[in-house]
């Protein structure tokens, strides 16, 4: 019997899986036409904070050829960290941090770089063309790409969601001058739900599909690098590293597995559920060790420290008073400002 030859748009597939990815699609490189009239709109509001890098870019982000003319086709990648405990179990353990999901295993800037780079020399190999590829620190609109590419569809909390992977999917992009096949682009699917928007600690979402990332705890507590705003302190709770609630209510998490997660991104044990009163009392040299291999460790020790005295704060716990009293002098002026703040809403012990 003769096996049929599968096209190469199967094999770039067949291949992607083989890697790690659970889910990949193509697009044409003009086939999220919109996002660059919706990145300038979000912009000109002023929506992305302080990250100043959103405008310096934009005309690269506008669109594929924005930042490399010759591309042609986009290949968008989907790597799975789907958790297998409830992303909210913490929320009521006051004397203990909540890290977003996607930060308590492997930096998934290091996992996915590394498999798209194994794709993309396959890929060469197989057809001689010329490639980029992309992980988040880019300027590249994945989120509309993986949409055009028939991965999902952008929900109304503005993340991708999946009919297979829910809402955890890490994105990735190869830019190629192939002319490929493109498949059917994702369609929205949230219909009248709200879920994601109403779970919103801050209101970050001022309509469906938008989002005020002035607002958002993952913004404020990781991008973000002065004092955090009064008015979203006691709202943050104990998050002291990204915030889930918009992706974990969402009901098509039901038809995503752990299984289906790779490896990598397991929980490592020291992040899934620290105690505050350790990471309150870390140096530099102590949080470069805890965090060593993690994305948390770009934010530095001091703005950590920063979002660990919010979460004191509104812990209510006299066993965190003696922690924070001791940052009261520190270095830092945004820790001291974070130490007075927390150790003012702490039981007075003497």
């Amino acid at each position: 019997m003769v096996q049929q030859h599968k096209t190469l748009e199967e094999r770039i597939k067949a291949k992607a899986a083989e890697l790690g990815f659970a889910d990949a699609g193509i697009a044409r490189a003009d086939a999220a036409p919109r996002s660059g009239e919706r990145l300038r709109e979000w912009l000109a509001e002023g929506k992305h904070g302080s990250m100043i890098w959103m405008e310096e870019r934009a005309h690269h982000r506008e669109s594929p050829a924005g930042l490399w003319p010759e591309v042609r086709s986009v290949i968008a990648l989907g790597m799975s960290y789907a958790p297998a405990a409830d992303p909210l179990a913490l929320a009521g353990e006051g004397e203990r941090g909540r890290i977003s999901v996607y930060a308590q295993g492997a930096d998934y800037h290091d996992v996915v770089k590394r498999a798209l780079k194994a794709l993309g020399r396959w890929l060469v190999e197989q057809s001689s063309a010329d490639i980029k590829v992309f992980v988040d620190t880019a300027p590249v609109m994945e989120k509309p790409l993986a949409e055009a590419a028939g991965l999902g569809w952008q929900g109304k909390h503005t993340n991708l969601v999946s009919r297979t992977h829910g809402s955890w999917l890490f994105l990735g992009a190869i830019y190629s001058t192939l002319d490929l096949q493109p498949d059917a682009p994702g369609e929205e699917t949230c219909g009248s739900c709200t879920a994601c928007q109403s779970a919103c600690p801050t209101d970050a979402f001022p309509a469906p599909f938008r989002l005020d990332a002035r607002r958002c705890i993952s913004y404020l507590t990781i991008e973000h690098k002065g004092p955090i705003p009064a008015e979203f302190r006691e709202a943050i709770g104990n998050r002291i590293y990204g915030c889930d609630d918009c992706l974990a209510v969402c009901p098509w998490n039901k038809f995503a597995s752990a299984a289906q997660a790779n490896l990598a991104f397991a929980p490592r044990a020291e992040l899934a559920a620290p105690q505050l009163a350790d990471l309150l009392a870390l140096d530099d040299t102590g949080f470069r060790q805890v965090f060593a291999g993690s994305p948390i460790k770009r934010i530095g020790r001091d703005r950590m420290v920063r979002n660990c005295l919010i979460a004191a704060g509104n812990s209510g716990s006299a066993a965190l008073v003696g922690p924070v009293r001791a940052l009261l002098d520190d270095p830092d002026e945004v820790v001291r400002d974070a130490a007075e703040w927390a150790l003012a809403r702490l039981p007075n012990v003497c």
